[in-house]
């Protein structure tokens, strides 16, 4: 009988059929993965961010916490019993790492719960020679502090600080006042991760301001430079800057009496903080200045004002004082508080130095 193949044939198949297979696991193992991998990455993350939406993490010693205060920071009932089941077995949580290790709580919720688990130091393994009396009993909660005067005991017993950092921050608040984040970073014995940690619970002191350098000159103050004197407020402040505007600046403090509000008794007070550079005023050209800047300053009452552009148009100014005053008639008190804001020169003349 003949068969069915030649022994040519059958050495053909036995060598192909090895190369194909070859190719197969070639080809196999070239074909680009799905995205399952991928998908359960994305899986993961979104589980992540939905866990952070819905706790509300405290600190917390995982071997002290009840099952309410689980529940108050978001954790299903299958969670909190499962953290405090595990208690039940005699065992303890030496680190926080432990807390991953509970039936029910899984990665995403541990990475949420990591930052905020305090483990009170009588739990984990004391180095030998350790001191127990020394130790901190419980991690207390934060809460809001001033950190101008905080101690380095409540910063450890929060579980800010190690007891030597903590003695280090004391000593270097002593000689470097904080009032904002920004000095606190400065701080060698706070690293930046702590700081922002303790940020919602530090209550600054507010930044002493400078001494102020006394007498304080009426022309050239500002509003907020007035408040430095003891006896001036935001009010009394504003109204000198504006009456000192309409004047042209003060020639002599007793000027302070004639703005609003300003008593005896408190220009008295005021009095020896204060000085005024007559130098500094600003001076009407009588002979040349228009009505409208006339009728600004407060000592040209609109009879007066009257007067002097009448008199003006009709002569064309005046030389000197003396003949300012007689041809209005002017008091001598009006005259003498009048005088020296007057230039009788041209603009630009030997007056105006």
């Amino acid at each position: 009988m003949k068969p069915l193949f030649t022994e040519r044939e059958i050495r053909g198949v036995a060598i192909f059929l090895p190369l194909a297979l070859l190719a197969l696991g070639v080809a196999l193992l070239a074909r680009p993965r799905t995205d399952a991998g991928a998908a359960r990455e994305a899986e993961t993350n979104q589980r992540h961010a939905t866990r952070r939406d819905t706790l509300r993490p405290k600190p917390f010693d995982p071997n002290t916490v009840s099952y309410e205060q689980l529940r108050e920071m978001g954790l299903t009932q299958t969670e909190a019993a499962s953290l405090v089941r595990y208690r039940s077995y005699d065992k303890i949580f030496r680190i926080p790492e432990d807390v991953a290790a509970c039936y029910g709580i899984d990665d995403s919720l541990y990475r949420v719960l990591k930052p905020h688990i305090r483990i009170a130091r009588r739990y984990t393994t004391a180095p030998q020679g350790y001191r127990p009396g020394r130790m901190v009993a419980e991690p207390l909660p934060p809460e809001q502090f001033r950190i101008d005067t905080v101690s380095a005991r409540y910063l450890e017993a929060i579980g800010a600080l190690t007891r030597q950092q903590a003695r280090t921050f004391v000593k270097w608040r002593d000689t470097h006042p904080i009032c904002d984040m920004a000095e606190l970073h400065k701080c060698y014995a706070v690293s930046d991760s702590v700081a922002t940690a303790l940020e919602p619970y530090i209550i600054f002191s507010e930044r002493e301001p400078a001494a102020p350098r006394y007498p304080i000159e009426l022309n050239d103050a500002d509003s907020a430079t007035l408040l430095l004197v003891n006896g001036i407020g935001e009010k009394t402040a504003g109204r000198i800057v504006r009456y000192r505007e309409r004047l042209g600046g003060y020639w002599r403090t007793e000027q302070l009496t004639e703005v609003e509000g300003m008593t005896e008794s408190n220009y008295e007070k005021i009095s020896a903080q204060i000085c005024c550079d007559s130098c500094r005023i600003r001076k009407i050209h009588i002979n040349f200045a228009p009505a409208s800047e006339l009728q600004r300053h407060p000592y040209l009452t609109p009879q007066l004002l009257r007067r002097i552009l009448k008199t003006r148009q009709l002569k064309g100014g005046w030389s000197t004082p003396e003949a300012f005053n007689e041809d209005n008639r002017l008091k001598p008190g009006e005259a003498a508080r009048l005088a020296p804001y007057l230039s009788f020169a041209p603009p630009g003349g030997d007056d105006d130095e």
